[in-house]
């Protein structure tokens, strides 16, 4: 009997082979570029994003990502306040976030450009060692609340083309090298402020375990970690310095509430893929293979074993009008291809379906699956 696409991605979490290699994709990024939809960082979420997944169903994508979902609410101390205001910076928005604590305030922007249809970062919060401090302290002091009948809402909407998976957001780490202080700077403090740094990093990785704790109380079956893992920025030393004891510990309290975890990994793979698996991760997601990447799906599998689950295959640079769809064709057929070494491995976009994207790729990808792919 013909299987759904949520049974399929299930039964490569359990262990067990499907029918076909399941397929599903992010395509959020391309759909609100493509229908002109701009999305507000500012602001919460409370609805499913009906059309986006109104539009997987109709080109048969399996469903996953669930961008601007918000399933649990999160509360400072009495004695800290965050605020986010939106701001005209030469005519386009900029939104600002700012923590105020009885150490001092500190802030951090974001301004959106409509050419890459995203909001790049304009101000990184944190200059000083003394503003580290004010950010440790105030990430500390977070709580968190369930929100579980809105994740249930987009689990009810996404049906079987799909499974939703839940976001626990950055480690301390990542908190610092996307929101708050950038990689550069990052690789400064841990030189420089070795020690602050130690002691902030523990301070919100603490306050994240809490988080942990109440998504391993959530009807999800699949948690999603991750700082957007590259091995040129956090190589595995420096991963071992500063994030395993993190991640170890995160990945081993939701496998003992019975959680499977993904950890986003769409930057250099050599390394990281091996550190994220050693971490106790049962799937890789976002793995982006050559050409855009630095590793063959034959390299990816050596480097994750034969268990590790790796979800990815086609970079986003194949997806564009420039490429030759043969040369998009047999990007499928090469991670297809690793069929050979066992069933542990989805079949999605290299991290996401980028803005330009050719639409007919998205069917073109979903019938070699379902041609090539069958078990």
């Amino acid at each position: 009997m013909t299987m759904t696409l949520r049974e399929r991605i299930l039964a490569i979490y359990h262990g067990e082979t499907p029918d076909v290699v399941p397929y599903m994709l992010d395509l959020s990024h391309w759909f609100y570029h493509k229908n002109r939809m701009p999305w507000d960082l500012s602001v919460t979420y409370d609805q499913p994003e009906r059309d986006l997944i109104a539009y997987h169903k109709r080109a048969g994508a399996g469903f996953y990502m669930p961008n601007l979902g918000s399933f649990y609410s999160v509360a400072y101390g009495d004695d800290v306040q965050s605020d986010v205001s939106k701001v005209d910076h030469d005519g386009a928005p900029e939104i600002v976030w700012r923590l105020t604590t009885p150490l001092g305030s500190i802030e951090r922007r974001r301004i959106w450009e409509e050419m890459s249809y995203s909001w790049a970062i304009t101000r990184w919060g944190v200059q000083t060692e003394h503003d580290l401090r004010v950010l440790g302290y105030a990430l500390a002091a977070r709580s968190y609340a369930p929100l579980w009948d809105r994740y249930q809402a987009w689990v009810d909407e996404v049906g079987d083309m799909g499974v939703v998976y839940l976001s626990s957001g950055y480690s301390a780490l990542g908190h610092l090298l996307n929101y708050w202080l950038g990689v550069s700077g990052t690789a400064y403090a841990a030189a420089d402020w070795p020690a602050t740094l130690r002691e902030v990093v523990d301070q919100i990785n603490d306050n994240n375990l809490k988080l942990v704790d109440l998504l391993a109380t959530s009807p999800a079956e699949i948690i999603i970690l991750g700082d957007n893992f590259s091995s040129d920025i956090q190589p595995p030393r420096f991963f071992g310095r500063w994030s395993r004891p993190f991640y170890v510990e995160a990945i081993r309290r939701l496998h003992a509430a019975g959680k499977y975890v993904a950890v986003h990994i769409d930057g250099r793979l050599r390394g990281a893929i091996g550190m994220i698996r050693d971490a106790g991760a049962d799937c890789g997601d976002a793995i982006t293979p050559t050409p855009m990447g630095d590793l063959t799906p034959a390299q990816c599998r050596a480097e994750g074993g034969p268990n590790f689950i790796l979800s990815g295959g086609v970079p986003p640079n194949l997806w564009l009008p420039e490429i030759p769809v043969e040369v998009f064709k047999q990007s499928v057929l090469d991670w297809l291809a690793l069929m050979r070494h066992g069933p542990r491995f989805i079949a999605n976009a290299g991290d996401q379906v980028p803005p330009h994207a050719v639409e007919d790729r998205i069917e073109i990808m979903r019938d070699l699956v379902e041609r090539h792919g069958r078990y």
